[in-house]
C-alpha cells in the first residue's frame, strides 16, 4: 500500500485478526489502544490488537510505502505491557498438559533484518495470486519464517534469567526422565541452588515445581506407549 502526502491510514474498530504493519518509506501516524501514539518509520513494525479501536493520528508527510498482513490465532490472545503474548498449546486434550510455548512478538519496534522481513512478505504477495492448494503450505511456512525473524530478536532482549533456567531445567528433566532425579540432581547439574531452581519453574510454568514437571512428564510419556506399543502396564511404569 502507497499513501501519498495529506492522505492516512482508516479507522478501524475491532477487525478480528492481528494487523502487522511494516513500513518501507514514509511515516505512518497510528493511535489507539489506551491511547497510544505510534510513529511508524521506515525499518519499523507494529502490531495492532484485533479487538482494538485504531485511527491516524496525523496524515503522512512523506509518499508513504509499507506493508500490512492480517493474521490470527486461535488461542486467546494476551497482551503484557508493550509485547503480546500469543499462546500455541500442543495437545490440550488427555495426552498431555503440559506441552506449551509462548510467540514472544514485540509490540512496535526497529527490525534488524528488514531487508529479509520485506522478501518475505513479498514472496507472500506472489503467493497470494496462486491457486489456494498450490500456495497453502508455502505460505504458512514463509509465516513461520517471518515470525521466527520477528521473535529471535526480541527473545533476544527479554527472555529473562527465570525463563531461561525454567526452560533449561525442562530440556535436562526430558532427557533423564527415566532416571532418578531429586532436586540436588538438578541443583548440581544446571549450577544453580535448588531453592531458585523451584521458584523459576513456578514462575514460568504455573506453580509446577521440577518434581511435579518430572510427574506429570512421566505420565505423558507412559500415555504415548500406551498408545503406541503393546506393552503392559507394568512394562511400560517399569520403563518411564
Amino acid at each position: 500500500m502507497t499513501y501519498f502526502p495529506g492522505e492516512q491510514h482508516p479507522d478501524r474498530n475491532r477487525i478480528g485478526v492481528f494487523d502487522l504493519l511494516v513500513v518501507v518509506s514514509g511515516r505512518l501516524y497510528i493511535g489507539g489502544e489506551e491511547d497510544q501514539n505510534w510513529a511508524v518509520s521506515p525499518g519499523q513494525m507494529l502490531i495492532l490488537c484485533p479487538d482494538k479501536y485504531h485511527y491516524a493520528v496525523n496524515p503522512c508527510d512523506d509518499e508513504t510505502c509499507f506493508y500490512w498482513l492480517h493474521f490470527k490465532e486461535a488461542a486467546r490472545p494476551e497482551e503484557n505491557d508493550a509485547h503480546s503474548s500469543v499462546s500455541n498449546f500442543r495437545g490440550k486434550g488427555k495426552l498431555s498438559r503440559i506441552e506449551s510455548y509462548h510467540i514472544m512478538l514485540p509490540k512496535y519496534e526497529d527490525m534488524t533484518e528488514s531487508t529479509q522481513v520485506y522478501d518475505l512478505i513479498q514472496r507472500l504477495i506472489r503467493l497470494s495470486t496462486e491457486h489456494r492448494s498450490h500456495a497453502f503450505w508455502q505460505e504458512q511456512q514463509l509465516f513461520i519464517d517471518l515470525l521466527k525473524i520477528i521473535e529471535n530478536k526480541q527473545k533476544t532482549e527479554v527472555l529473562s534469567p527465570s525463563i531461561q533456567l525454567a526452560e533449561m531445567t525442562e530440556a535436562y528433566i526430558k532427557r533423564h526422565y527415566r532416571s532418578r532425579i531429586s532436586n540436588r540432581d538438578l541443583s548440581e547439574a544446571l549450577h544453580f541452588h535448588s531453592n531458585y531452581i523451584i521458584r523459576c519453574m513456578r514462575e514460568v510454568f504455573h506453580c509446577t515445581p521440577p518434581m511435579a514437571y518430572l510427574h506429570q512428564y512421566r505420565l505423558d510419556q507412559a500415555k504415548l506407549l500406551l498408545i503406541k506399543t503393546d506393552w503392559t502396564i507394568t512394562r511400560i511404569a517399569d520403563y518411564v
